[in-house]
């Protein structure tokens, strides 16, 4: 077990707080994308990765990056595929989303980054990624912070039909599923956007800044097709790549992941994620939960930097 935890260090949900400025992105050519990211903290430090999710980006960690940078963390915040200023190197190349190619994708920026071992974390797709890489490589991963666990899956567990509560909160997934959903989506990106950070985060009172500082992410020319690609594929309605059978092939034998971890949840998490009890079996190292109160929804770094900063700090000490 990790140490407890300082009390957690939660914004007023009734307050914004003012926002956090991070440097320009770079570029660099990894795998099939030119990423684009933010570097901060020494170049000889230890190296976190920072990985956000769907409909967020890199400003979700604009407050947690230079935390981390000032404790002497070499900090690396990239843009997914689809999101701000990462692209695609090819025109051919499918605008495929499926959890493979994602967390190929990090390990891809590994290398070009010339890194050998990272601390991962993440929320929402970041998380899923971060779980991928910790799960599949663990000699390049030196611990992992999850919001909402485990959250690796497969197409044959995701066609297991839910209760219809949970069925109701997946809503989009159906809507996404549709030709008109991809239409609608396409039309109004950043409506649909907002409306996602409202009801996965009830009691984060973000203001316009703080929302369309994030939302010029969604600009990227891939953008649409990749969210609409990974929720697809989910359902086994899109086909994935070949070359990602066989990572998916291990990921949908659930593996465990070994390296020293912490999950967390906020308190008022509205978007779907599974309760901590159905996946602590799968943390076989060093684990603890923390629980974050105080009105904490779905973009956990964002709400509570100061308590996913010390989760960091706790997995790498």
């Amino acid at each position: 077990m990790f140490g407890r935890p300082a009390r957690a260090a939660t914004r007023s949900a009734s307050r914004p707080a003012a926002m956090s400025a991070l440097p320009a992105p770079r570029q660099i050519d990894a795998g099939p994308l030119s990423v684009g990211y933010v570097e901060m903290g020494p170049a000889d430090g230890p190296v976190v990765m920072l990985l956000h999710g769907w409909p967020y980006d890199i400003h979700s960690f604009a407050e947690v990056a230079p935390m981390l940078a000032a404790d002497g963390y070499r900090v690396v915040v990239p843009y997914l595929r689809g999101y701000g200023t990462t692209i695609f190197r090819s025109a051919a190349t499918p605008r495929n989303a499926q959890q493979a190619a994602l967390a190929t994708d990090a390990i891809a920026l590994m290398d070009a980054l010339a890194i050998r071992r990272a601390i991962f974390a993440g929320f929402d797709w970041g998380a899923r990624t971060a779980d991928c890489v910790a799960a599949l490589w663990p000699e390049r991963c030196i611990g992992l912070v999850s919001v909402s666990g485990y959250l690796i899956g497969s197409q044959r567990a995701n066609a297991v039909p839910l209760a219809p509560k949970a069925e109701l909160s997946w809503w989009y997934q159906f809507y996404f599923a549709t030709e008109r959903g991809r239409l609608g989506y396409a039309r109004n990106t950043k409506d649909f956007n907002r409306l996602i950070w409202q009801l996965a985060s009830p009691r984060w009172n973000f203001d316009d800044a703080t929302y369309d500082r994030s939302a010029r992410a969604f600009e990227n020319p891939d953008h649409v097709a990749v969210v609409i690609h990974n929720y697809r594929w989910r359902l086994g309605l899109a086909e994935g790549e070949a070359r990602y059978d066989a990572i998916e092939t291990r990921l949908a034998a659930f593996p465990s992941i070994t390296v020293p971890a912490i999950t967390m949840e906020g308190d008022a998490n509205g978007a779907p994620h599974p309760a901590p009890e159905t996946y602590r079996a799968r943390f076989a190292g060093r684990y603890a939960h923390r629980l974050i109160s105080g009105g904490v929804g779905h973009n956990l770094p964002q709400e509570a930097p100061a308590s996913f900063a010390d989760a960091i700090r706790a997995v790498a000490a």
